[in-house]
């Protein structure tokens, strides 16, 4: 754990709104991972653009970090318009064929995605399906290209504009070789295309990614909530985080193996989120508490270097985590983080800007934290609201 010092409370931030200065401290998107799921995030994002909420920081990873970029990237008066530009570049439009027969359409569409890609985002790539065995070395060893995402994203992030660090961005990834996570952040230094392709190679789909002469591959197998980056943050701020979970912590008993799979999937890539709260809850306490038991230290004792030393551990900002959970649709299955379908979409983004309007009107915080807990956590679903 690194030395802190005690932080000081957070002036408002310049040019925000009158509705922005509510909220206490800098405001933070946590994006997960999850394919098509994202666009809940997107949601979410459209939500709090309508209520002139923009944020001081989005970290992301996988599709978290395709998202955060494009809001990053981009001028407030552009970001909608370049995530509705990504998300319409990536729905699948169907065929009347499979609109025939009942069932057939998410068959057809997924067999098309797995055969085809999706043109602005990833293409097959025939040579790896027909020998796995094939040493390609580690930039093409995957079984599609990420060639058009490249382009993609060249087209829709402002790079200039993201490395000028009006917004910060961070996004993670996780290290091929010593299969340790990192995070770039355009805070420390210049970020461009091959950061954010590094936080979205999934494999074996996709090819890693090099930078600074290293491979990465998506952060998400490593961590697909990167909440800790933001509690673990050098120096501490007071926080509004509005951390998104597309895949649900919890859930019933599986009764088939395809439910298994699908469960399976659900915690692998939701629960570490739970746990770094809880971890990060403690410590923040301690936190707390080192800054009390400072004021009842006679103030002869308190100045002394060494004293002082101890008590730059302890500090008194608060954070708090606004969680915003995706509902299933109807008809979600084991493959749903790749169901670009232009219906699924849509409602997949009406979902995240509903959810995040229920949270914005409930404003948890307006209340009044408890002074010895340096962390609140506020969970909102679709079945308590």
């Amino acid at each position: 754990m690194a030395k802190t010092t005690q932080s000081q409370p957070d002036a408002p931030a310049a040019g925000r709104s009158d509705a922005e200065n509510e909220i206490p401290g800098q405001v933070v998107l946590v994006f997960q991972g999850g394919g098509a799921l994202g666009a809940y995030q997107a949601g979410v994002y459209e939500a709090l653009h309508d209520w002139k909420i923009e944020p001081d920081w989005v970290i992301g990873t996988s599709i978290g970090a395709i998202n955060g970029a494009i809001i990053a990237g981009n001028a407030p008066e552009q970001r909608l318009a370049r995530l509705k530009q990504f998300w319409n570049g990536v729905a699948h439009r169907g065929s009347v064929a499979a609109s025939w027969l009942p069932g057939f359409e998410a068959c057809a569409r997924y067999w098309s995605i797995v055969t085809q890609g999706v043109p602005s985002f990833f293409t097959p790539r025939p040579a790896s399906w027909a020998s796995i065995h094939t040493r390609v070395g580690a930039d093409l060893a995957a079984f599609y290209s990420t060639g058009p995402l490249r382009e993609t994203l060249t087209a829709l992030v402002d790079f200039e504009y993201l490395n000028d660090k009006a917004t910060r961005l961070t996004v993670g990834t996780v290290n091929v070789s010593s299969g340790r996570m990192r995070y770039f952040t355009n805070r420390d230094t210049p970020m461009d295309v091959d950061h954010l392709m590094a936080s979205a190679a999934f494999p074996p789909g996709f090819p890693s990614v090099r930078v600074e002469g290293e491979s990465y591959w998506d952060g998400g197998i490593y961590s697909n909530t990167p909440l800790e980056a933001v509690l673990d943050d050098h120096p501490r701020r007071n926080s509004v985080i509005f951390a998104v979970q597309l895949w649900p912590a919890t859930g019933p008993e599986p009764e088939s193996i395809l439910q298994v799979m699908s469960r399976q999937r659900d915690i692998q890539y939701s629960s570490r989120a739970e746990s770094h709260l809880e971890r990060q809850k403690q410590i923040h306490r301690l936190r707390h508490v080192i800054r009390e038991l400072g004021q009842h230290i006679p103030e002869a004792q308190r100045n002394a270097p060494e004293v002082q030393e101890l008590l730059g551990w302890g500090c008194g900002t608060t954070i708090q985590v606004l969680e915003l959970d995706a509902p299933p649709l109807d008809g979600d299955d084991l493959n749903r983080d790749i169901d670009f379908s232009a219906g699924g979409i849509e409602r997949r983004w009406a979902a995240g800007y509903e959810d995040t309007i229920r949270m914005l009107k409930r404003a948890p915080w307006h209340e009044v934290p408890d002074p010895m807990e340096g962390i609140s956590v506020y969970r909102v679903t679709h079945e308590s609201m």
